[in-house]
Formats: C-alpha cells, structure tokens, sequence
C-alpha cells in the first residue's frame, strides 16, 4: 500500500503543527491555501486528529500522528542527504 496524494497532503499539513507547544495551533486560510490543503485539514477534522475544520489545535490523537509523521520526515530527509 502506497500513500495517496491525500495521505501526502494530510502528511504535510501535520508536519506544520509546532509540538513542543500544546498552545499552538495552525489555521488553514481558504483564501491563501491549495485546495489540497484545505481539503486535507477537513480529513484531519473528521478523523479527529484537529480541532477545527480549518486548522485549530492538535487532538491527542492528532498530537501522537503529528509526531510519527514529523519522524518520519525527518527520517526520510536525513536519508536523502547522506545517499546523495
């Protein structure tokens, strides 16, 4: 199974959340975001992983999956500096 261009969007818009701050949130501005974005944050929302349509805050839930998913990137972004 291979992530969609969904999961990469929602992948993306967790990578955003700053987590050492519980206080600090994101907001997804229909007016300035990529339709992909938007659409991501409502997938977030109806999983329950933020606290808003647009953005708000990390859930518990949304905290642990921000946090594999930030992991993640970094791993994978290290990789591709030391192969390269």
């Amino acid at each position: 199974m291979a992530f969609s261009q969904e999961h990469l969007a929602e992948l993306n818009l967790l990578s955003l959340f700053n987590l050492s701050s519980i206080n600090e949130g994101i907001k997804v501005h229909s007016h300035s975001a990529s339709n992909d974005a938007i659409a991501a944050a409502e997938r977030l929302y109806s999983k329950g992983l933020i606290t808003q349509k647009d953005g708000g805050y990390l859930t518990s839930l949304g905290s642990e999956t921000a946090e594999h998913a930030q992991r993640l990137l970094s791993v994978l972004s290290n990789n591709e500096s030391s192969t390269a």
